[in-house]
């Protein structure tokens, strides 16, 4: 995995690969109500807050750690379904995170691939880009659909590396969770992580390079590294 050094100093890598819930747009706290309110029309008990934990991972691995369920058994399928259903109805009042466009324009003009890497089906994905206003900067897309298993599990990381043609030791992971972060581990990628998710705290994110309040900040800090090497560890102070 690259050093904190080598990745920031002039851009040195050459593929960044994105989550999109969390990250891009204001999405998580939707996601937890709209499973919360699933599971409870299930019969299924489960609280907010347990559910708010696992946001991030996909329902083959949310349904089994909630509440031991399997995502392939007709009652999984159900609630995933209803799920669906439920959170397409949220995504038109879905907000972009600050500063996504510009983040992910910025990297488009510095000649850095952008990929993105997120447990959301292909159809549920375009929704979510459209919705935060970067659908047409971000072509190059690995989903649910092109992977075995969700984070925290590697695969969809190491699909977007495929689909991108890019190097693990040349790319870095921008994400929100905890399971961001443990899936471009796995796969071998450096990983920053944003605080704009929500829920989180800095001690989870451990194991980022670096940990920022949002897109914004971090297009700041990509500015700054360009003109000077960034300091070991360094993580943007909270707002």
């Amino acid at each position: 995995m690259a050093s904190e050094m080598s990745l920031w100093s002039g851009l040195s890598f050459t593929t960044v690969l994105f989550d999109v819930d969390g990250t891009l747009i204001d999405s998580n706290a939707a996601h937890a109500e709209t499973w919360h309110q699933a599971l409870r029309e299930h019969d299924v008990d489960a609280t907010l807050a347990k559910v708010r934990s696992l946001v991030g991972m996909g329902s083959d691995n949310l349904l089994p750690a909630l509440a031991g369920i399997s995502d392939e058994s007709d009652l999984g399928r159900s609630i995933a379904q209803r799920k669906k259903e439920l959170f397409q109805t949220a995504i038109p009042s879905l907000r972009p995170t600050n500063g996504a466009r510009a983040l992910v324009q910025y990297l488009r003009e510095a000649k850095r691939a952008v990929v993105i890497a997120t447990s959301a089906d292909a159809r549920e994905v375009s929704a979510l880009l459209e919705q935060a206003g970067v659908d047409d900067l971000i072509p190059v897309r690995a989903s649910k659909d092109d992977a075995a298993d969700s984070k925290p599990d590697p695969d969809i990381v190491e699909a977007a590396l495929r689909r991108a043609g890019a190097a693990a030791g040349e790319s870095v992971m921008i994400g929100d969770t905890p399971y961001d972060l443990e899936a471009s581990k796995r796969a071998g990628v450096a990983a920053i992580a944003l605080r704009c998710g929500g829920y989180w705290s800095d001690a989870d994110l451990h194991g980022a390079v670096a940990i920022l309040d949002d897109p914004a900040a971090l297009l700041d800090y990509l500015r700054a590294s360009r003109m000077s090497a960034v300091p070991k560890h360094f993580q943007r102070p909270r707002r």
